[in-house]
């Protein structure tokens, strides 16, 4: 968990009548990270929005999905959200508000308006929308681990996988018994 990043009721970002400012530095819980999470986050009630926006940064370790091989991989989000104060609003809502959900900064989540904004979980989501979905060590992946064509077979290449030989067994005493279930 990072320092200073608990959850804040909503009513008290209401009662400051401004914006409040959050350095982050630190890890987070659900995303190990080789260097701590860096930057700031700034909330601001605006009546049935809460305007969130933030610049954080860190470096993570990932698998190849390639080579599998490790790699590190600089996560960096800058982003600014509005997050709907109430019930999912529909369009007349949204028209009071000034707001058009076809724009790209229309509103994407909805928070209870007596409950909680948790600073850390919105830091974490903007850095994992950062991740890829298939990871890459880059254009220098040697790719799958490929056998040599030329070598002769080592002795664990030549012996069969016991788990393959329990199930030709289990195949075999089923044959027998006239209980083949192809």
């Amino acid at each position: 968990m990072i320092p200073g990043l608990e959850p804040v009721p909503l009513r008290e970002l209401q009662a400051l009548g401004t914006f409040r400012v959050w350095s982050v530095a630190g890890q987070l819980d659900e995303m190990p990270s080789l260097t701590p999470v860096r930057g700031t986050l700034r909330a601001e009630h605006r009546g049935n929005l809460l305007e969130v926006e933030g610049s954080v940064q860190t470096i993570v370790c990932l698998r190849c999905d390639r080579c599998l091989g490790h790699f590190n991989q600089q996560l960096s989000a800058i982003s600014k959200e509005l997050i709907w104060l109430g019930q999912e609003p529909s369009d007349d809502h949204l028209a009071e508000a000034g707001l058009d959900l076809a724009s790209p900064d229309g509103l994407m989540e909805c928070l209870d308006p007596r409950g909680d904004f948790e600073p850390e979980r919105w830091v974490f989501e903007q850095l994992s929308l950062q991740m890829s979905v298939v990871n890459r060590c880059g254009k220098h992946c040697p790719g799958m681990p490929q056998k040599p064509s030329d070598a002769s077979p080592t002795r664990e290449e030549t012996t069969p996988d016991p788990r393959w030989q329990a199930l030709k067994d289990l195949q075999s005493s089923m044959q027998r018994s006239g209980t083949n279930h192809d």
